[in-house]
């Protein structure tokens, strides 16, 4: 029976042995391939900064955790002490009855030999437990060794804004991690000391000195005196305090919870040195006094202190206590957001709109009409092709086409093997055939073509051009959903684009995957993809190439998973015709003293510090610095100098199309709301606070979101690509402001906001919306449209200010019940106090700037002439009659949209006479 239990306990441990090591063959293996894979996109180095912080930062901490653990536990051991012979009588013959049993078996196993392995034992768990805790936190640790002044000092403890970037947190840090080690390691010595003890350590003279009672001692006088730092760390909290009228320290903040911390630093530290002074003095009372207080101080400073001060002393006189430090919080926040730096200018509105001044075409001939959710949806019914192939995103930039410039829509065309039919989801498919992508659709924004689609630039695979915008490496390897790993430069071809009945195949061509090399190497790729396939399919060779983290976010994030990114990578078509991605990437903080926080963990300081570009074929990354002004950015740049270059290196056709971000924009469009208002009064009576305006996108009311236009700012010398927001005050829908990012060239980044003068009255978006709901025209036609089976969708609200006007924009698409497909059927245009309805933006202005030029106004549209060669009488052959004839259709149809029923008519009948000459010409 004992030999079986024997053979039994044998095989259990061979088979704990032999699952602990294939779990470190699998991680060992898993770690090579992901650094062949950061060696194979040329950033090893981060690779091995990153694995070698982490592994440092956890061994000194193991081994100082664990050296703490080993050197009380074996004083522990060495005070144990011997069982003594207890006597079973007194000296006068009573009966003497013990609690606890003279030597118990855990008092004789820790004063074995044996012992001493199991304080190791627990001195490797404490110091795993600690080390695998903190280990995480390299990164502090990194920005703290390269940490940089900002040149900003706070209000209140005066220091550089960059002690609580990079030295607080680093602080913070050491002083979680040293009071986990030292609480983790006092109860268990605690516990050993407690097994040990007799009944006399609960029930016995606490006043009389023994080793455990003053190892212990030390043990908790270190706890305390550590807590008096933490005091100190925690007093800088209140340049965070969400406690009052304001985020940041507040009157109650400075003269109340301060003074606390302040208070309780003292009496930790006394407490501490009391605890010490005990060992000695052996006045256990002074510990119990010292507690007491501590804990006394704690309650009434702490809660009922603070309390007192703001109901007795703040409120009556709010204002007036609070000023500065609400003073304090416009100016730290501003500054957080970059608002600070934001030019306020005024928009002086007359509505002396010329239409046809030159300086306003490139606007015109740029209002957005395409709104990305119905273009999507059109996208795909036109353009998709094939089912695997999808469209994540439809994304807005500006390109020079044909020498124009040109607000356009583009979307790439992906591969989704999960669309695949299921009867070829074969691994040969999925993983060496059906690997990229293939091509790009650009349409303009604002033009429509026959039955209410959209006209394209590029369109069809393979790609096919309408302008001198080119593609010439329309493969997609890497995108925002291609998720799955490929195997490429295998035997069996790659499936590169359908052509009618046959699909045309290719090779890749790049080298920038991880090899395969070797059948050492398949072995380990395979296990480590969990792939046994890959192991004995004979379509892979030693040139093969595995593209794995192809989604783009994901592959950006491993190689800098430190900065925050945009929720909105876009496509982008360099010089060369080659396909990019970009993405934009945030550093983001919570340590921005009196800032107000932008999201529900704290952050309160955002900067757009990066611009990551990512080749659509290779995907090979570059980060580029775009804000070298940034605290954050600088300590990431010494942290990690081969990934980062200056903005400069960006090759020009890939700047030409950097775009200020609608992240970070909304974020300081929504701080702006409340932190236009800069005078503390104003602020504290919440005077003037604006909104972000409601809009009706589809059927439904929602906020409006910013948007790309392409604008002659006022006072500028020529048009430019701008992101802009109308702002409303909170009490009325009428608009106050609007505030606008700039990006092109030099003038990146640069932020304004155009304030309305106050005396005057503007349309918001919202009077828009409801003038549209209550016109009568409009509302009938839309419910007829709503009555035949089909629904109507309305799009985006534009509001476009025209150097001292503002007209508004909005498109309506149709859409069948039982088809969905998009249809831009209507625009809208409203000026002053006109609305109108047109099949066009053309036909809107014309008619609506015609109705203003008779209210008063001075905006004038000119009709664009149809210019028709009226010889009609000396015109002969077939040729010349055919062009006449396009003539005359031509100008009647313009005649006819400007309501000119007589134009119209005269037109049609030289059309007829037109015809009846064809027809006389083809019989002869």
């Amino acid at each position: 029976m004992r030999m079986e239990n024997k053979t039994s306990m044998s095989s259990t441990v061979k088979l704990a042995i032999f699952v602990v090591v294939l779990m470190g063959a699998s991680g060992i293996a898993s770690l090579y391939m992901e650094w062949l894979w950061f060696q194979s996109v040329d950033f090893a180095s981060v690779f091995s900064k990153i694995l070698l912080n982490k592994i440092a930062l956890y061994v000194v901490i193991f081994l100082t955790t664990l050296a703490l653990f080993m050197f009380n536990l074996q004083l522990t051991r060495r005070h144990l002490g011997p069982i003594q012979d207890r006597p079973d009588e007194t000296e006068d013959g009573r009966n003497i009855i013990y609690l606890d049993q003279e030597g118990s078996h855990w008092q004789n196993f820790l004063k074995s030999k044996t012992s001493k392995w199991l304080f190791i034992g627990v001195g490797v768990f404490g110091a795993f437990v600690v080390s695998s805790v903190a280990a995480e936190n390299w990164i502090i640790v990194q920005q703290f060794i390269h940490r940089v002044a900002m040149g900003t000092v706070d209000p209140i403890f005066h220091k550089d804004l960059g002690f609580y970037f990079f030295n607080l947190s680093f602080y913070k840090f050491f002083y979680s991690t040293l009071m986990m080690a030292l609480i983790l390691l006092t109860i268990v010595i605690g516990a050993v000391y407690l097994v040990n003890a007799s009944s006399e350590l609960i029930f016995g003279d606490w006043r009389q000195f023994s080793f455990a009672k003053g190892h212990m001692a030390v043990l908790l006088a270190l706890i305390f005196g550590l807590k008096a730092w933490g005091y100190k760390l925690a007093a800088y909290d209140i340049l965070f305090s969400s406690s009052s009228i304001i985020y940041g320290a507040g009157y109650t903040d400075i003269f109340a919870r301060l003074l606390t911390f302040k208070v309780l630093m003292l009496v930790s530290a006394a407490l501490a040195i009391v605890i010490l002074i005990n060992i000695f003095v052996k006045k256990f009372k002074w510990i119990l006094i010292s507690l007491g207080a501590w804990l006394l101080i704690a309650v009434v400073l702490g809660g009922i202190y603070p309390s007192l001060i703001q109901n007795l002393v703040v409120k009556p006189n709010e204002f007036n206590k609070e000023n500065p430090y609400i003073q304090n919080a416009i100016k730290f926040t501003r500054q957080a957001y970059a608002l600070d730096t934001a030019e306020i200018k005024e928009f002086k509105l007359d509505n002396n709109l010329d239409i046809n001044n030159p300086d306003y075409q490139s606007t015109i001939n740029n209002i957005r009409l395409w709104d990305w959710q119905p273009l999507k949806t059109t996208y795909k019914n036109l353009q998709q092709l094939r089912s695997y192939y999808v469209f994540n995103d439809v994304d807005v930039d500006r390109y020079m086409v044909n020498g124009e410039y040109r607000q356009v829509m583009i979307a790439g065309r992906e591969i989704d093997q999960e669309e695949l039919p299921s009867t070829a989801k074969t691994w040969i498919n999925q993983r060496l055939m059906y690997t990229h992508g293939y091509g790009v659709v650009v349409s303009p924004v604002n033009e429509i073509a026959e039955e209410g689609f959209p006209k394209f630039f590029i369109k069809d695979v393979p790609p096919r051009f309408t302008s001198d915008l080119k593609v010439t490496r329309p493969e997609i390897y890497f995108g925002e959903s291609t998720n799955d790993y490929v195997i490429v430069n295998t035997k069996q071809k790659e499936f590169d684009y359908p052509a009618g009945e046959k699909n045309v195949s290719s090779v890749y061509q790049g080298q920038d995957g991880i090899k395969i090399k070797n059948m050492a190497r398949r072995l380990v790729f395979s296990w480590a993809l969990k792939d046994y396939k890959m192991l004995l399919s004979t379509e892979i060779t030693n040139d093969s190439q595995i593209l794995m983290n192809r989604n783009i976010v994901q592959r950006i994030q491993m190689v800098a998973p430190y900065l925050e990114y945009d929720g909105d990578p876009y496509m982008v078509v360099n010089d060369d015709g080659k396909l990019y991605w970009m993405l934009d990437a945030y550093t983001v903080c919570d340590k921005y003293p009196y800032s107000q926080p932008f999201d529900n963990l704290g952050n309160n300081y955002i900067r757009n510090s990066v611009k990551v570009v990512c080749d659509a074929y290779s995907g090979k990354m570059n980060f580029y610095i775009a804000d070298s002004k940034d605290p954050l950015i600088q300590t990431y740049s010494k942290i990690f100098p081969q990934v980062y270059q200056p903005l400069e290196k960006m090759p020009d056709g890939l700047k030409n199309h950097i775009r200020y971000p609608e992240d970070i924009f909304t974020i300081q469009a929504e701080m702006y709301k409340t932190f236009h208002m800069t005078d503390p009064s104003v602020f504290y009576n919440k005077e003037d606070p604006w909104l972000i305006p409601n809009e009706i996108v589809g059927s439904e009311l929602t906020k409006m979101d910013p948007y790309y236009i392409v604008m002659h700012l006022p006072g500028a010398s020529k048009a430019e690509y701008v992101l802009m927001t109308p702002f409303s005050p909170k009490s009325r829908p009428n608009m106050v402001a609007w505030m606008a990012a700039r990006m092109d060239g030099d003038n990146y980044g640069k932020v304004l906001v155009y304030r309305f003068a106050k005396q005057e009255t503007i349309y918001g978006p919202e009077q828009i919306e409801s003038r549209i709901n209550q016109n009568t025209e409009i509302a009938q036609q839309i419910s007829l449209w709503d009555q035949r089976g089909s629904k109507v969708y309305r799009g985006n609200l534009l509001v476009i200010p025209l150097k001292t006007s503002i007209i508004y924009v909005e498109p309506l698409y149709l859409q069948a019940e039982n088809n969905k497909l998009p249809e831009l059927k209507r625009v809208i245009v409203a000026f002053e106090n006109n609305i109108v309805m047109e099949p066009s933006l053309d036909q809107a202005l014309l008619k609506i700037f015609n109705k203003s030029s008779g209210s008063g106004t001075t905006s004038k549209v000119e009709k664009p002439a149809v210019n028709v060669d009226d010889n009609l009488a000396t015109t002969e052959g077939i040729e010349g009659l055919a062009k006449l004839a396009r003539q005359y259709y031509d100008r009647a149809n313009q005649l006819l949209k400007e309501g000119d029923w007589a134009g119209y008519g005269e037109n049609v009948n030289k059309l007829n006479e037109v015809i009846s000459k064809l027809e006389a010409a083809a019989n002869q």
